[in-house]
This record gives structure tokens, sequence and C-alpha cells, in this order.
């Protein structure tokens, strides 16, 4: 776990996200070198029909998930995943890190980065970002998460939330999928 991070700027890390239209899901992934990164080496965006699960509270993993396995699917293996959200919800109870992780064989490890705070999560370290005085907040799997939070620190960008997580928000929000998936 730790020698992990001894790779410095080679460690590929993918950070993903989904956004729900009317029609369809659509996933999209950056994938970059290291940490600090501040531009993309690959991009993914892709749509899912059929077979999205509705909103459930407390099971949200069972909406995104297939989504977000199928965007990674499009582009390099990762070192590491970021997901927007939480690993872990409360003690003993797992988020959709935790069933991503899960997914993914338990190999690669997940980085939960939540804008809103979940009440009852457990392990989360709350990051501060630029001049918001509106926390971040950080859970992992396969990673420290005291680690997880300061790598959360020092991503680039000025704003509260990294310019790369940011930029995969705007993908899924904003792009049309290059590859449609049926469910």
């Amino acid at each position: 776990m730790s020698a992990l991070f001894h790779w410095g700027n080679a460690l590929r890390i993918a950070c993903v996200d989904v956004d729900y239209r009317p029609d369809m899901a659509v996933a999209a992934a950056i994938w970059f070198r290291g940490w600090d990164a501040a531009v993309a080496e690959a991009q993914a965006v892709a749509g899912f029909r059929g077979g999205v699960a509705p909103y459930e509270p407390g099971a949200f993993y069972l909406r995104e998930l297939p989504c977000l396995l199928g965007v990674l699917r499009e582009g390099p293996p990762a070192d590491l995943v970021i997901v927007d959200g939480y690993v872990s919800l409360d003690e003993g109870r797992a988020g959709l890190g935790a069933h991503l992780h899960q997914a993914l064989d338990c190999q690669t490890p997940v980085v939960g980065v939540a804008k809103t705070r979940y009440r009852s999560a457990s392990n989360t370290v709350e990051v501060l970002r630029g001049t918001s005085s509106s926390p971040l907040f950080v859970t992992a799997v396969g990673i420290d998460v005291a680690v997880a939070a300061d790598e959360v620190r020092r991503m680039h960008g000025p704003h509260r939330v990294p310019t790369l997580l940011r930029s995969v928000d705007q993908l899924a929000r904003h792009e049309l999928p290059t590859r449609l998936i049926e469910h």
C-alpha cells in the first residue's frame, strides 16, 4: 500500500463521475499522472441506457457502480481511482467507493471525495482547499485515509474542488457520450 506513493508522478489516477439525464446516465473518467497533475492524459465519456437503477438512499452504488465500471473500461488501467462520493458510510456499511474497490477485486485503492457531509460517515477526513471555508470529505480504502486527504489537499487548482475533479464533473454533465452502452 505505501509503495504506491513512491511512484511519484508515474502513479496513474482515474477520477470518475456520473450524471443522470432523462434518457440515460452519462459517466465520465479522466486519467492523469501524479496527484498534482494539472492536465489529463486521457478521458472517456460513455452513455448508459436501460438497467440504470433508480436512486435509492443508502444504496446509491446500485445506480452508479455499473456506469463507473463501464467508463473505466474505456481507458487505461488506473493505479488508484477517485470517486465523487464516500468509500464508507458508517461503521460496517460500505459506500460507493468500497463497492467499486470490491468490484475491482480489491486491487485498486479508491479515494472518495464528497462535497456534502454524510452525517454517519466514519473514518472521514475534512479537507479545506483554497479560500473555501467548506470542507471536502475524504474517505478511502486500500490507502490510509490521512495520506489520501493530504494528497487531495495538494491536488492542482486554487479552488475548493481540485481542477481535474471539477473537469470530470463537467465532462459528465455537459458532454455527449462517445460510446453508448446498453445494460
